[in-house]
């Protein structure tokens, strides 16, 4: 039998980003008022100065939102353009319903496919890689893909492993099509799990529910295992190293992303490649890391339209995956 398939395109690319943070700040200091560290530890080990944390009135969702409708603002296209919603998330505080309906709905994209999508903080890096591939295949016009997290909600505030880390935000991206070869802005997604090991980083379910993280062994795997992922991703963008502008690696800790980008450099990246420093004055987001630094960054003018940035998530699960794009 032959169906009637829509025809595949070329590829996809990266049409707009947009992100939010919530307006509150907590400091080092602010943490060592409650828990036995001060600045300069927490600056050592993790390399984080401030972080922003969500009001309890304020929802995932409610940060998914604001996130997406400046991508999209951004993108140039009308929220009827946009057909799909994925939502990257591990910190929804009930399964049902999902974010990314309620999501597409506030934002005014109706009707839209819309669902929740669980690999942590690689989230972002899958739900690129699955809308370039619905984009590419014809079963999506246009997609929007948002990292969204409220992890001040599962974060165990008088943990001082954890506390130090993790914080409140969404980034997003929409996706289009690329109807010509020279028109592609996403490359193949490179991914994999290590489920082997994925107790390192869980939900304490039977006793706090709250997030539990063994740091030196999720350290010791994000420093060894995770250039080479980045690596295969420029490898299948049919690059080498030297070709990449920009290195965007999930903000987990400054010192993770700092061994990172030197094994890159040790395998042919330029020494001025810029490397995503976002963690230090948002910490640990999850899933919005990556679309929030690559949407920081333009802000900042650290980064230009044309050039190319390497993306690579990881994190819980444990799930990574990691692309390059032609920033928008």
């Amino acid at each position: 039998m032959k169906f009637n398939l829509a025809p595949a395109l070329a590829g996809a690319r990266i049409l707009g980003l947009g992100s939010y943070q919530p307006e509150q700040v907590v400091t080092n200091a602010d943490l060592a008022k409650r828990v036995e560290t001060d600045d300069q530890w927490i600056r050592d080990r993790v390399g984080i100065v401030e972080r922003r944390i969500a009001q309890d009135d304020t929802s995932l969702v409610d940060m998914a939102v604001e996130a997406g409708a400046r991508a999209v603002k951004d993108s140039g296209l009308d929220t009827g353009d946009i057909d799909t919603v994925i939502v990257a998330t591990c910190t929804m505080p009930n399964p049902i319903p999902n974010a990314a309906a309620q999501t597409a709905d506030r934002v005014g994209i109706h009707a839209a496919a819309a669902f929740d999508l669980n690999a942590a903080c690689a989230g972002f890096c899958y739900g690129l890689g699955a809308a370039a591939d619905l984009v590419r295949s014809g079963t999506s016009k246009n997609a929007l893909v948002i990292g969204a997290e409220k992890l001040s909600d599962w974060v165990d505030w008088d943990d001082r492993s954890t506390c130090i880390i993790f914080a409140d935000a969404a980034g997003a991206a929409v996706v289009g099509g690329a109807s010509t070869e020279d028109e592609v802005g996403i490359g193949p997604v490179a991914w994999g799990s290590a489920g082997d090991i994925a107790s390192t980083i869980r939900i304490l379910a039977e006793s706090t529910n709250k997030l539990h993280q063994e740091g030196q062994a999720v350290f010791r795997w994000a420093t060894t295992q995770i250039a080479p992922v980045a690596l295969e991703a420029v490898a299948k963008a049919g690059l080498t190293p030297a070709d990449i502008d920009v290195l965007v690696p999930h903000q987990a800790n400054l010192r993770i992303v700092e061994a990172v980008a030197k094994r890159l450099r040790a395998k042919g990246a330029r020494e001025d490649m810029r490397v995503a420093d976002d963690i230090v004055y948002s910490g640990n987001t999850s899933s919005a890391s990556i679309p929030m630094a690559l949407d920081h960054m333009r802000a900042a003018g650290k980064i230009r339209s044309g050039e190319l940035a390497l993306l690579v998530g990881f994190g819980a699960g444990l799930s990574y995956a990691g692309q390059v794009i032609v920033c928008p």
